[in-house]
């Protein structure tokens, strides 16, 4: 009876929250629709002008550059991915390092806040020109993830109460068995939160960096180029093609952490 009833109440809850996104989205085009009808001005196309466009795009392509919809999504996608995996190699390691030792924390946050209030997008230009066309735009995404992701990490080290690491070394844990078992767990959630947070801000970075660094495609690229060419359907494709892009990455990043709470026992 406890399984029936548990499976129903998902149900539930899971229908209540479809519906809800349901409205909410028609509310938003709705919303979308009046304000384009009320401004009245091509760079903001209606709703089934855009909807007509994104058909024409992906059956046809994008006839300016000869790549399909489907090779800038991929294009995208490789650097953003590229950028986040840098990033997370990078910052989860330091970010446990410098969150357990006191020296290494007072250290190197001088360095930190000086680096951490310049925009990711500002450093585009420097980044794509220093080094190239190809590896310029990961760099960018790095940026853009490693600071979220670095603060997230070194806070939740902070958070984990002494008492656990004092026990691990009083049983005999060495320092790799306590970052591996004891800091890591602990920081888990606190890491995939970074990772959300710099998610939404990578794909803002790989927008802005293939606008200045088209090199292979990608969708800031071809935003750039429609809104050049005043083609404002297929700039709002564009746009609507990150957001999709945005929200399924960030769903897979709390999918993860589902699991992996449900695995070892943090929910």
């Amino acid at each position: 009876m406890k399984f029936i009833y548990d499976t129903e109440n998902k149900l539930h809850r899971f229908g209540r929250m479809l519906l809800i996104t349901a409205v909410s989205l028609i509310t938003l085009i709705y919303i979308w629709w009046i304000a384009a009808i009320i401004i009245n001005t091509p760079a903001i196309p209606t709703p089934d002008l855009v909807w007509a466009a994104l058909l024409r795009l992906f059956e046809e392509g994008d006839l300016q550059t000869g790549l399909s919809m489907w090779d800038h999504m991929a294009a995208s996608l490789k650097r953003f991915l590229g950028g986040f995996a840098l990033a997370f190699v990078v910052a989860v390691p330091l970010g446990l390092l410098i969150g357990y030792s006191r020296f290494l924390d007072e250290f190197t946050k001088p360095m930190i806040e000086v680096l951490k209030p310049i925009a990711p997008i500002a450093w585009a230009p420097v980044l794509i020109f220093a080094t190239t066309l190809t590896i310029g735009p990961i760099l960018v995404v790095f940026v853009g993830i490693f600071f979220p992701l670095l603060y997230n990490t070194i806070f939740g080290v902070k958070k984990i109460e002494s008492n656990l690491i004092d026990a691990s070394k009083t049983l005999g844990a060495t320092n790799g068995q306590i970052f591996y078992k004891v800091m890591l767990p602990c920081t888990t959630p606190f890491i995939m939160n970074g990772m959300r947070i710099g998610f939404g801000i990578g794909w803002m970075c790989i927008v802005a960096a293939e606008m200045i660094a088209p090199l292979g495609g990608g969708l800031g690229y071809f935003v750039s180029l429609q809104s050049v060419m005043s083609n404002w359907p297929s700039v709002f494709v564009g746009l609507i093609i990150i957001s999709i892009l945005g929200l399924l990455t960030t769903g897979i990043v709390d999918y993860a952490y589902r699991v992996i709470a449900k695995r070892t026992g943090m929910e």
